[in-house]
């Protein structure tokens, strides 16, 4: 079943790839893909769509349903790791449950009903996924809080209906791919403990206590791969808050309709730096996973794929529309596109 999970995830990413690869390739219909793709990818001042169209505060939506996802993910996944893939060290697991009966997962306050040690492989898979969570969270609860907050979208700004879809196709993807590794057990177990919690009732269920030093603990035992996606994650996590603050304040002291060329931080290599830390991000977090899972490499060539589409046509966009726009700037690549 993980597997017929894991082969499902990886045929829609690639589907949703597809498109973009054929629109760079020299084809004899490219001009009409190009048309049609422009047609679906098209929002704000990049107007290429006929048809229904609906509003860019809908972007609200992506993100609702992003944290919502997430945050239910990293929530299972940390329960799962915590109770069940501990500790994340080379120690037999009967020096662990010894140690830690008054916590979760030790011989004194809840049974889960071991079968057998989790290998140190298993140990690592959970609590590395839950690393890649607590990363997704941090994104997607920011891009949230600017939704709302920081981008004042104009009543005629528009996108595509597929624009829409692509987008919520997206951060239902994100997350569950993320979660991929271990989400099969980890629905398995809390299958479990439902069940558990209902033939015993509350009454009879051992007391949840929590040790919060080694709720996390485990993240800071992960290995370097983790530690140097996480540096790269925050490095273009930071750098998009920055952009998005440049344009935020662009809509927010000029007309609602009024476009001003954007200066500052990235922004001065390129025209769509907001695009290229997205990029920067989610590169972080393909490090983080140590770059093994196939399904988070095709999730990163989508963002880079459909990224630098629209970033290619919003810069083409900037120069014909100033005359002074400088000539300097790449499109979403400092000094290479």
């Amino acid at each position: 079943m993980e597997m017929d999970l894991a082969v499902l995830l990886r045929l829609l990413w690639t589907a949703g790839i597809v498109p973009f690869v054929l629109v760079s390739l020299p084809l004899p219909f490219d001009g009409l893909l190009h048309r049609l793709l422009m047609g679906i990818v098209a929002r704000g001042k990049i107007k290429g769509f006929t048809g229904f169209t609906v509003s860019q505060r809908y972007f609200l939506h992506f993100y609702i349903t992003a944290v919502v996802l997430t945050t239910c993910l990293l929530i299972a996944t940390w329960f799962y790791a915590y109770a069940e893939m501990m500790p994340l060290s080379f120690e037999p697991w009967s020096s662990y449950s010894t140690n830690t009966g008054n916590t979760i997962g030790g011989s004194n306050t809840f049974s889960f009903n071991k079968l057998h040690s989790p290998t140190l492989s298993q140990k690592f898979k959970a609590w590395q996924t839950v690393f890649l969570l607590l990363l997704m969270e941090i994104q997607v609860l920011r891009r949230l809080h600017e939704t709302m907050n920081v981008f004042h979208y104009s009543p005629s700004a528009k996108m595509h209906i597929s624009t829409y879809f692509i987008g919520l196709f997206f951060y239902v993807m994100a997350p569950l791919s993320l979660a991929s590794p271990c989400i099969i057990e980890v629905v398995n177990f809390l299958h479990s403990q439902i069940a558990e919690f209902s033939m015993k009732g509350r009454d009879k269920m051992p007391d949840l206590r929590i040790d919060p030093p080694e709720l996390v603990k485990p993240l800071l035992s992960l290995g370097w791969c983790q530690w140097v996606g996480a540096t790269i994650f925050f490095w273009g996590w930071l750098h998009q808050l920055r952009c998005h603050s440049i344009l935020g304040s662009l809509r927010e002291n000029g007309r609602a309709d009024e476009y001003i060329i954007p200066y500052g931080d990235w922004f001065k290599y390129v025209s769509c730096p907001h695009y290229f830390a997205e990029i920067i991000i989610y590169a972080g977090i393909l490090a983080a996973s140590g770059g093994y899972d196939i399904t988070l490499w095709l999730l990163f060539i989508f963002v880079v794929a459909n990224l630098s589409f629209v970033a290619a046509e919003t810069h083409k966009w900037y120069k014909q529309k100033f005359e002074e726009y400088p000539r300097s700037r790449q499109a979403i690549i400092p000094f290479v596109y």
